[in-house]
């Protein structure tokens, strides 16, 4: 006779034991299992909203790569990266040398919480997030491998990982925070809930949309088979969650929440978001990344928070909500000058017609960051090329590893955030970077960004910079429209 899954699967996945051989702590090692004293009994009553078996998981995975290859297979892919749009060439190179490298890493953050998690349920959804995420770097490898014939950017693909690139470091002083140097129940939290629920949803839904509509489709059906998985995992954070609050640790979660949920929005917003709104083809874009935040993350995810009890990060309407609306468009000015460092071929995106959206969904663009485009296009037209790569290094936030913004123009308005710590200055992009790194300074302090390796003789300077970030001269980014987004560019001929 055959059961249903509910009448065994709480029985089966119910693994706790009480240890005779060594101690509970022993077992599971506090630093590692649970740094906030919660009995073993609440953590038993860790209740999975996704109830999942293995032989579940298995057909439902095997259909998901079915699809996937299937359409990966029917399509010529190369012949359609040959004649893209420079922009969606822009988007897949950075896609491919950024992602599959988080995928990599959560790979190790979803097994120790497999090995350290002290609620069953818990365990038994970390276990599946592990083969997720070694599924989910996989796939993605293969996709990007597939344009290595005719791109050498797609190398990064693996590559990236490896490296000391500026942007790699960047995603490293990020994950490594929230992922892989925590116990297993921050880890889950700040990733699980922070991370997956807030922003990966956005990431590969939105994009994923976008894909489709630019007819690239076997791209948007690899990016659903893996948001359908990160879904999934979004939903480990919120059980923790109510156990931590009813066991009197609300103070703590809050915390880890602001905390990463602000770090996790820095990366999102400075590389997702120059795809959205500058890489994604004018005629394929349905929203902005505003009106994409606006809906998944200001409106569902600051439900989710609220539901639990929970305040709105203190710097939501200060910081954040002003974030959306400006810190991308630096950084996309940051990202293009300095286009010889990064492994993609950055397009400026600010022809006639996308200044003309740019300024529709933000209002005021063309009076503040148009104003330094309307600088860098009129070195263009007049042939004034070698203004187009700064001659300086920029100053970089000690807790994003991106260069120090602001909005350009009249609201020029430059916060001094900077602290003296143990005998080194570090300095911070907003008063939220520094209040993270003020929680917890042994944990940060004496990390040194790019810059400060540059200037302290880690990184030598001239090619050596190059030779540090393993880039050749054919692996350094060029304006993937060599320069023709600007009018006139002819006449330079």
């Amino acid at each position: 006779m055959n059961l249903k899954n509910s009448e065994w699967y709480d029985i089966a996945r119910d693994t706790n034991w009480t240890p005779k051989y060594v101690t509970e702590d022993e077992l599971f090692p506090p630093q590692f299992s649970d740094a906030f004293g919660i009995p073993a009994s609440a953590w038993e009553t860790f209740d999975e909203p996704f109830k999942v078996t293995y032989r579940e998981y298995v057909r439902t995975q095997r259909e998901k790569d079915v699809g996937a290859y299937s359409v990966k297979a029917a399509l010529s892919r190369v012949d359609f990266y040959k004649n893209a749009d420079p922009g969606w060439k822009a988007l897949l190179q950075m896609h491919f040398g950024t992602i599959p490298f988080i995928e990599y890493g959560s790979v190790s953050a979803f097994a120790r919480i497999t090995r350290f998690g002290k609620g069953p349920g818990m365990r038994n959804m970390a276990t599946f997030g592990t083969i997720d995420e070694i599924r989910h770097t996989q796939i993605q490898m293969l996709f990007g491998y597939e344009f290595l014939s005719v791109d050498r950017a797609f190398d990064w693909t693996h590559k990236a990982v490896n490296t000391n690139n500026w942007v790699i470091l960047s995603e490293h002083q990020c994950f490594d925070d929230i992922e892989h140097t925590r116990d297993a129940i921050s880890a889950a939290i700040m990733t699980n809930f922070s991370f997956e629920q807030a922003f990966t949803n956005l990431q590969f839904v939105a994009l994923s949309a976008d894909a489709r509509r630019y007819g690239d489709f076997s791209f948007s059906t690899m990016l659903q088979t893996i948001q359908s998985d990160e879904a999934r995992h979004a939903q480990i954070g919120e059980p923790l969650m109510k156990i931590m609050i009813e066991n009197g640790k609300k103070a703590e979660v809050q915390k880890l929440i602001d905390i990463s949920f602000w770090r996790v929005w820095s990366q999102f917003s400075a590389l997702s978001g120059i795809a959205f709104d500058y890489y994604t083809p004018l005629d394929k874009r349905e929203f902005s990344l505003k009106e994409f935040v606006h809906e998944f993350v200001t409106t569902q995810f600051l439900r989710n928070i609220e539901a639990l009890g929970l305040e709105k990060p203190w710097y939501w309407d200060d910081y954040f909500l002003p974030d959306v609306d400006t810190y991308h468009h630096a950084q996309q000015i940051g990202i293009y000058m300095y286009r010889d460092t990064e492994w993609w071929d950055p397009i400026a995106g600010v022809s006639h017609a996308e200044r003309d959206w740019l300024e529709k969904k933000y209002p005021g663009w063309n009076d503040t960051y148009g104003r330094v485009w309307d600088v860098i296009t009129d070195n263009v037209k007049h042939g004034r090329l070698d203004r187009l790569t700064p001659k300086v290094l920029p100053m970089m936030c000690s807790m994003t590893g991106f260069e120090l913004t602001g909005v350009a123009g009249k609201h020029w308005k430059v916060e001094e955030c900077m602290l003296d710590y143990e005998g080194q200055r570090y300095h911070f992009g907003t008063p939220v970077d520094k209040w993270i790194f003020e929680q917890d300074p042994i944990r940060y302090k004496g990390y040194k960004g790019f810059v400060d390796r540059i200037v302290d003789g880690t990184i030598p300077p001239g090619e050596g910079i190059f030779d540090y970030m393993s880039m050749s001269p054919e692996e350094r980014g060029r304006c993937g429209t060599n320069f023709t987004w600007a009018d006139d560019l002819k006449k330079l001929a």
